[in-house]
C-alpha cells in the first residue's frame, strides 16, 4: 500500500496472451488503442469499478475531470441510491466529464472511453463484457451493491480489473476488492483525509490488500501509467526471460529463502503460478522490472518481505461457507456420534484456519449435534492452526464485525455470540473449547486420533507434490471411520483406497478401516525437509532412478541379504526389469543387449531364458511372493545347462520393499540333455506343445496388457467426469458465492441506514446535551453525577462553590475531595441512596455561612437500571435569611401580644392558636403552652365552637373584609353572660399573612347562681 503514484501494470500478461486473445476478432481502429490492442472482445481492455456512497459526488467530480478523452478504459460507477430516487447522477457527472456518461440498461455492453452509472435501486453484474441489472432481493439497509459488482468484475476482467473505493459510510467494497486482488487486478482507495466520509476508505485500507491510497485527482495519472505500459517493453522482458529461462527460477528460490529466513515458513511447495503472480504483483507496485532487482529490494527492505508474506497468505473465509455443505456435514457427524461411547471426546483439527470463522463454525455445528445426544455427555477438542500469527490472534479474540449476520442465523447469534460495540464476539465458553496454535502443515507433525479433519480450500494453493504427501498424512491422523471435509475444488485423486466418499459435491469422505497400502512415515510432510532421503514408492510405480545404485549402505544391505539367503548369481531388479544390483557372475544367463540399451533384465536375458524370466518375474510381481521355475534350459559353451530360476518378492528391509530378487541356480544336468541328444529325440508333437505353451503365455500377457489399458482408459474417463463435475460444482459455488455476497451487500446497506439513523440520534443527543447543559447552568443548581463506585461522571460549574472540582477531576472518586459543608454524612448518604434506592433530602450550611438544600436521588437509566446517584445543591441562603427574619418578626409579634393587657388570640388559616396573651389565659383559665397549636374549637372544652363566631372568622379569611367589631358571644359555661369580641386580619406590608387577631372588648358576668342557656 502506497500513497505515491507508482507501479506500471501489465495488460495483458504477455504478448502471447494478447495475440491469442485477439485471434478471430476485429481490431477497433482509432485512438482506443492505447497501450495494447483493444478488440470487440470485452476482456481486452481494462475496466475500472468506482464505488462510493455518502460524499462520493465530490470525489467522482475530481476523478472524472482528470480522465482524458482517449484513455482506452471503461469506467463503471456504483453508488448507493435507493429505489424510487430520480436518476440525476448521470446528468450531473456529464457536466464535468470529457467522455460519454451513460446510465446502465439491462444487457448494455461495456466499451472503452465510456462511463457507466448504475440506476437507483438496482444490483449490477458484469458477464462477458455485458452489464446485467437485477432487482435487489434484500431490504435497502442490507444491500452491498459495490461488493456485488466488484466480484463479477474480478471474475470477468481478471487482471484487467481496477477497483477504486471512494468516500462513503459503512464497509461496502472491502470484500469485492479482495476478489479483484486475488485475480491480480489493481486496487486504489481514496485518501481518508480527503474523504467527506472516511468509513469505506478506512475499511478498504484495513484489508491490507490496497495498492495505492491517493486523493481522487491523483488516481487518474497513476491509473493511466498502470494501463499504458508499452507493449515493446513487455516483449523485451518476455524475450529476456526466454533467453535465460533459469534466471526467474533462481530468483524465485532466493525469494523463498528470504521469506523462510525472516518468517520461518517455506513457500517452495506452493503452486508456482500463484506465487509467481503474487511476486510479480509486488514488483509492479514498486516499478521493478527484473526478478534479480526485486531480490535485492527484499534484502534491503525487511518490511517488504513481511508484506509479501502476508500477500501470499491470502485467506477469504467466513462463517458457514457453503451452508449446504455444513448441513450435510452435520448429518454425517450425528451418525458418527451415535457410534461413540458415552462420555467420549470428539477430536477435530482445522488446519489453515485463517481468522477462525471456519473453526468456530465447526464448534457451533458440534454443539448443535450434541443437543441431539443430551444424555451422552459428549465433549470435543478442536485444534485450529495456521502459519499466520496475526490471523491466529484475531481468531483467539473471536471478535467479528456486524456484517456476519448475513452468514450466521439469529438463533446462533443469540446462543454463541455476545453483542459488543462495533460487532459480535464469540462467547467465552466456545472460545475456550478451541485451541488456536501456529502450525505449518508442510513440516510440523499432524494432530492424530481425529474424528474430523476439516481442510477446506487450502490444498488448492499447494503443489501437487505436497498434496500427494498430505493426503496420506490426513488418513494417518484420522481414526478409522473419521471424516475428512475438503473444499469443493479439492479431491482425493489417487487415494481412493484411503477414503470412501460420502458426498461427492461437498467433498465429505470417511477414512477406510483397512487401506490397501498403509502410508509410511516417509510420506509425512516433515520428511519433505530432508530432500536427500530417497522416497519409497509403491511396487507398481517406483522409477529406478529413485534408488541410489552406488550407495554404500544399499550395497551392504544387498550383500548381506545375498549371504544370508543365496550364494548363486543373482540380480535385484525393479518390477519393470531395471537391474539395480548384480551379485556374482551372471554372464552365463545375461548378456548386454545391442544398441543404446539400459541395464534391463528383459533386454539382457539370453534368448532361451527370455520367456521363463518374463513369466516368473511377472507372476512374482503380481502375487507378491516367491516363484520358482525348475529345469530351465540355457545354452552355454559346454552345452545345454539346466537351472532353477527363483524370483523372490522383497518386503523388507523397508529400503528394499517392492523390489525383486532374481537368482540363477544351476542344477545337475544329465549328459544326454547337456549334449542336446534329448532334443533330437523330441517328437514333433513335443515341439508344438512347447510353442503352444509360449504362445499361451504371450496371449495371457497381451490380455493382461489390454485389461490394464482398458482400466487406464476407464480411470481417465472417470477422471474426466470428475473434472467436469468439479467444473460444474465450481460454477454452482460461484453462483452461491454471488448470492452470499449479495446478502452481505444488503446487510451493509442496512447497517449504513442504521448508521445514518444513529448519526441523527447522535445529533439529537448532542442537542439534548447542549440543552441540558444550558438548563443546568441557567438554574444555577450545583449538581454532581456519580456512578455506583462513587466515581464522578459529570458536574455543573456551580459545584466549585461547594467542592473544589476541576474538569480534569471527572473519573476520580468523590471521596478524594474535601468540601466546605458542615455536614459529615454526605458520602454515607450517597452510599445509602445507591444501596437502598431511597432519596435523601436535607438542609446543610456551608462554612461560608451559605445554606443549601441537598437532595440525593438514584440515577436511573431509560431501562430502569440504577447507575449511580445524582446530588443537587440548591442555594437557599436567601430563604433561610427570610425565615430567620420571619421568625424574628414572629417572636417580636408574640412578645407584643404577650405584653398587652387585653385578652388576645392570634389564629392561623385553620383557626389554630398561634399566640395567647397572658390576660386571655388568666381570664379564660387556659395554659399558654398547652393551647398553643390547638384548634380554637378545642380549647376550653369547646366553648368557642360557635357557628356565628366561626362564620365571622372565615369571612375575614376569605373576603376583603379586614375586621369586625362588637361581636357578642355568650359563655355561660364560664359564668359570663356574654363577651364582646373584635377581629382583625393581620397584614404585612399590605399583604395578607393568613393570620387573624381575636380580641375581647368587654365581659359581662352573670349574677351569682344564674345560668343563662346557650343560644
Amino acid at each position: 500500500m502506497k500513497k505515491s503514484a507508482e507501479r506500471p501494470g501489465a495488460f495483458p500478461n504477455t504478448i502471447a496472451d494478447a495475440t491469442t486473445a485477439n485471434e478471430g476478432v476485429e481490431i477497433l481502429p482509432g485512438p482506443d488503442r492505447v497501450g495494447f490492442n483493444l478488440t470487440r472482445n470485452p476482456l481486452n481492455f481494462p475496466v475500472v469499478g468506482l464505488g462510493g456512497s455518502a460524499g462520493s459526488l465530490s470525489a467522482l467530480e475530481q476523478f472524472l475531470r482528470a480522465v482524458p478523452a482517449a484513455s482506452g478504459i471503461a469506467y463503471v460507477i456504483v453508488t448507493h441510491q435507493a429505489a424510487g430516487q430520480h436518476a440525476e447522477l448521470q446528468q450531473v457527472l456529464q457536466r464535468f466529464c470529457a467522455i460519454p456518461v451513460l446510465e446502465v440498461t439491462d444487457g448494455m455492453r461495456v466499451r472503452p472511453n465510456h462511463v457507466y452509472v448504475i440506476p437507483p435501486g438496482k444490483d449490477m453484474s458484469l458477464l462477458h463484457g455485458t452489464l446485467h441489472l437485477f432487482e435487489p432481493t434484500q431490504p435497502p439497509g442490507r444491500r452491498l451493491p459495490i461488493d456485488h459488482f466488484l466480484q463479477s468484475l474480478a471474475k470477468d476482467a481478471r487482471d484487467r480489473a481496477v477497483c477504486v473505493i471512494l468516500s462513503g459510510m459503512g464497509s461496502d467494497g472491502s470484500i469485492g476488492l479482495k476478489m479483484v486482488m486475488e485475480n491480480f487486478g489493481m486496487v486504489m482507495v481514496q485518501d481518508p483525509e480527503t474523504a467527506d466520509y472516511d468509513s469505506m476508505p478506512r475499511a478498504a485500507i484495513a484489508t491490507e490488500f490496497v495498492d495505492f491510497v491517493l486523493p481522487p485527482a491523483g488516481m487518474v495519472p497513476q491509473l493511466l501509467e498502470y494501463v499504458q505500459e508499452p507493449v515493446q517493453r513487455r516483449q523485451r522482458r518476455i524475450t529476456a526471460a526466454q533467453d535465460q529461462p533459469s534466471m526467474p527460477a533462481h530468483a524465485l528460490q532466493k525469494i523463498f529463502i528470504l521469506i523462510r529466513n525472516q518468517t520461518g515458513h517455506d513457500f517452495s511447495f506452493y503452486k508456482r503460478n500463484t506465487v509467481f503472480r503474487r511476486i510479480e504483483r509486488r514488483m509492479n507496485g514498486h516499478q521493478i522490472k527484473e526478478f534479480t532487482h526485486y531480490v535485492r529490494y527484499l534484502q534491503e527492505n525487511p518490511a517488504e518481505v513481511e508484506q509479501l508474506f502476508r500477500e501470499l497468505l491470502i485467506g477469504v473465509t467466513k462463517f458457514f461457507r457453503d451452508p449446504e455443505a455444513y448441513v450435510l456435514l452435520k448429518l454425517h457427524l450425528q451418525q458418527l456420534l451415535r457410534n461413540k461411547e458415552a462420555g467420549s471426546t470428539i477430536r477435530v483439527w482445522a488446519p489453515g484456519c485463517s481468522t477462525g470463522e471456519e473453526a468456530y463454525s465447526l464448534a457451533m455445528t458440534l454443539l448443535e449435534c450434541f443437543d441431539a445426544e443430551p444424555n451422552r455427555n459428549l465433549t470435543f477438542q478442536l485444534f485450529a492452526t495456521d502459519i499466520n500469527p496475526e490471523g491466529i490472534d484475531v481468531a483467539r479474540a473471536g471478535f467479528y464485525p456486524e456484517n456476519i449476520v448475513a452468514d450466521v442465523s439469529a438463533e446462533r447469534l443469540r446462543r454463541f455470540f455476545t453483542k459488543v460495540e462495533g460487532g459480535y464476539q464469540i462467547r467465552k465458553s466456545v472460545r475456550d473449547s478451541i485451541v488456536f496454535a501456529l502450525h505449518n502443515i508442510s513440516k510440523d507433525a499432524p494432530f492424530t486420533r481425529l474424528d474430523l479433519l476439516c481442510c477446506r480450500n487450502l490444498l488448492i494453493y499447494l503443489s501437487s507434490e505436497l498434496q500427494k504427501n498430505l493426503i496420506p498424512v490426513f488418513h494417518y491422523a484420522l481414526n478409522p471411520g473419521g471424516l475428512l471435509f475438503l473444499g469443493p475444488s479439492e479431491n482425493l485423486t489417487g487415494f481412493q483406497d484411503l477414503f470412501a466418499p460420502l458426498d461427492m459435491k461437498w467433498k465429505i469422505s470417511r477414512a477406510t478401516d483397512t487401506p490397501t497400502q498403509v502410508p509410511r512415515l516417509t510420506h509425512f510432510p516433515l520428511a519433505l525437509a530432508h530432500a536427500h532421503a530417497p522416497a519409497v514408492h509403491s511396487s507398481s510405480s517406483m522409477p529406478p532412478s529413485t534408488v541410489p545404485r552406488r550407495d554404500n549402505t544399499f550395497a551392504a544391505l544387498i550383500q548381506r541379504l545375498m549371504l544370508a539367503t543365496y550364494a548363486p548369481p543373482a540380480v535385484v531388479i525393479s518390477p519393470k526389469g531395471d537391474i539395480l544390483y548384480v551379485n556374482g557372475r551372471t554372464g552365463k544367463y545375461l548378456e548386454p543387449a545391442p544398441g543404446l540399451s539400459g541395464l534391463n533384465i528383459f533386454d539382457m536375458a539370453r534368448e532361451e531364458l527370455h520367456f521363463e524370466i518374463s513369466d516368473t518375474v511377472h507372476r512374482a510381481s503380481q502375487q507378491r511372493q516367491t516363484v520358482v521355475s525348475e529345469n530351465v534350459k540355457v545354452k552355454t559353451e559346454t552345452g545345454i545347462q539346466l537351472l532353477r530360476l527363483t524370483v523372490k518378492y522383497l518386503e523388507e528391509p523397508e529400503l528394499l520393499a517392492g523390489l525383486l530378487l532374481v537368482v540363477f541356480e544351476d542344477v545337475a544336468t544329465p549328459r544326454r540333455v547337456r549334449q542336446g541328444k534329448l532334443d533330437a529325440e523330441l517328437s514333433r508333437d513335443g515341439q508344438v506343445q512347447s510353442l503352444e505353451k509360449e504362445l499361451q503365455y504371450t496371449r495371457h500377457r497381451l490380455q493382461t496388457t489390454i485389461e490394464e489399458m482398458e482400466s487406464s482408459v476407464e480411470e481417465l474417463k472417470s477422471t474426466n467426469e470428475e473434472l467436469q463435475s468439479a467444473n460444474e460444482e465450481l460454477q454452482s459455488t460461484n453462483e452461491e458465492a454471488m448470492t452470499n455476497k449479495e446478502e452481505m451487500q444488503s446487510l451493509n446497506e442496512e447497517l449504513m441506514t442504521l448508521n445514518m439513523q444513529y448519526q441523527h440520534k447522535t445529533e439529537e443527543l448532542s442537542q439534548a446535551a447542549n440543552d441540558m447543559k444550558n438548563l443546568l447552568d441557567a438554574t444555577d443548581i450545583a449538581t454532581i453525577f456519580v456512578d455506583n463506585e462513587m466515581v464522578i461522571k459529570r458536574f455543573t460549574p456551580s459545584v466549585e462553590n461547594i467542592i473544589s472540582l476541576l474538569p480534569t477531576d471527572v473519573g476520580r472518586p468523590l471521596t478524594h475531595f474535601a468540601n466546605n459543608l458542615r455536614y459529615e454524612r454526605l458520602v454515607a448518604d450517597v452510599e445509602q441512596v445507591i444501596e437502598r434506592l431511597v432519596s435523601v433530602e436535607t438542609n446543610i450550611q456551608a462554612t461560608t455561612g451559605s445554606w443549601y438544600a441537598v437532595r440525593i436521588l438514584p440515577y436511573r437509566t431509560l431501562d430502569n437500571y440504577i447507575s449511580g446517584a445524582v446530588i443537587t445543591f440548591t442555594d437557599i441562603t436567601s430563604l433561610k435569611q427570610l425565615e430567620m427574619q420571619l421568625q424574628t418578626s414572629r417572636r417580636f409579634a408574640e412578645s407584643i401580644v404577650e405584653t398587652v393587657r387585653e385578652p388576645l388570640l392570634v389564629l392561623d388559616e385553620q383557626l389554630r392558636v398561634l399566640t395567647v396573651s397572658p390576660a386571655f389565659a388568666a381570664t379564660f383559665g387556659v395554659q399558654p403552652a398547652t393551647v398553643r397549636g390547638e384548634l380554637l374549637a378545642a380549647i376550653s372544652n369547646g366553648i368557642w365552637k360557635q357557628s356565628d363566631l366561626f362564620s365571622r372568622l372565615y369571612e375575614l379569611l376569605n373576603s376583603n373584609i379586614e375586621a369586625f367589631e362588637d361581636f357578642q358571644l355568650p359563655l355561660p359555661e364560664l359564668g359570663m353572660q356574654q363577651v364582646t369580641l373584635y377581629g382583625r386580619r393581620l397584614l404585612s406590608e399590605g399583604s395578607n399573612t393568613g393570620h387573624l387577631l381575636l380580641g375581647v372588648q368587654a365581659i359581662e358576668m352573670l349574677p351569682e347562681n344564674e345560668v343563662l342557656p346557650r343560644p
